[in-house]
């Protein structure tokens, strides 16, 4: 049940008028016995514990990681190691200001979220890309430009193309989601995104190469797009999502068995002299005592106590007791 109303007294009223018209509505003008709590608000503002700790988020984008090499490694030739760092919070002004005048700014339109997502490409990074394609050396060149090559812009739209694709299958296990191209700018400033004084959250990824300084990208969404889902984003549990194939712990379980092991059985450790062993020549028989149990090893270490045998013709063990 909702408290009722108050209303201003008469008291309150004329300090409000008189406030008005002063500009000085301060609470010293209220002459009111009991004290007055006054809170800072700043409209227009968000609430950035929405999200939580990221949780989610941060699970979407080490998995993103993993994944998002093998688009890299046909254009680079050899295999990345890609990171991710702990998501950021700011406006999209402050983040846009870190950004150089010529960089590659494709803006993808996430349709179940009814939002955006900016994929950030330094040149420097592109141009690595297209060089190792078409066979030159995985090396950085230090130029200034203005625009992009029609080659490079083809190696662009493969990798946003193979980052999307990666992106559906990362989020798949928290919520499905379908990416779709909208446009494409060069200058952080003419990219239509969101307003200047929009939050956004920064996902940067870095990659390292051999013998070439890390490279990074970035990701980022609308604080507005990410809210549908908040409680997903904060929940620690991922998705009732039930994959067709077998998962993860189900492969590693199935590689694991397919280890090949090395397995021995010693049917016998007879001791002989050095004299006896020096008089011994070609047919001559040694004497050993068969016990009614064998030891099994596997790679070397005693597993089972056996016996020997005959299964259809040829020499078998019988396990009859485990030992470890």
């Amino acid at each position: 049940m909702s408290e009722p109303s108050r209303k201003l007294s008469t008291e309150e009223v004329s300090a409000l008028m008189d406030g008005l018209k002063t500009g000085d509505l301060s609470s010293s003008t209220i002459k009111d016995s009991k004290d007055v709590e006054v809170k800072v608000f700043s409209f227009g503002s968000d609430d950035l514990t929405l999200l939580g700790d990221y949780y989610a988020l941060r699970l979407i984008n080490e998995r993103f990681a993993r994944q998002v090499r093998t688009v890299f490694l046909p254009l680079l030739r050899v295999q990345p190691r890609i990171s991710s760092f702990p998501p950021e919070v700011k406006t999209f002004e402050e983040y846009s200001s870190g950004l150089d005048a010529f960089m590659s700014l494709t803006n993808n339109r996430i349709e179940e979220l009814r939002g955006s997502l900016l994929t950030v490409l330094p040149p420097s990074f592109v141009s690595l890309c297209t060089s190792s394609r078409y066979g030159g050396k995985l090396e950085v060149a230090e130029t200034s430009r203005t625009e992009f090559t029609s080659t490079e812009e083809k190696i662009i739209e493969v990798v946003n193309e193979g980052i999307c694709r990666v992106l559906e299958n990362s989020w798949k296990d928290l919520t499905p989601i379908t990416l779709k191209f909208q446009s494409r700018e060069q200058n952080p400033q003419f990219a239509a995104f969101v307003e200047s004084t929009d939050l956004v959250i920064v996902c940067s990824f870095v990659m390292q190469l051999p013998k070439i300084d890390s490279m990074s990208f970035d990701l980022v969404y609308p604080l507005q797009t990410l809210k549908p889902v908040s409680s997903l984003l904060r929940s620690r549990v991922q998705s009732d999502v039930i994959e067709t194939n077998l998962n993860w712990k189900d492969r590693l379980q199935n590689a694991v068995l397919e280890v090949p092991l090395k397995v021995t059985s010693k049917l016998a450790e007879p001791v002989i002299s050095m004299s006896k062993l020096l008089k011994c020549k070609k047919d001559d028989v040694i004497d050993i005592n068969v016990e009614d149990s064998v030891n099994f090893y596997v790679e070397n270490q005693l597993y089972f106590s056996a016996e020997m045998g005959e299964l259809k013709g040829n020499a078998a063990v019988n396990l009859k007791k485990r030992l470890v």
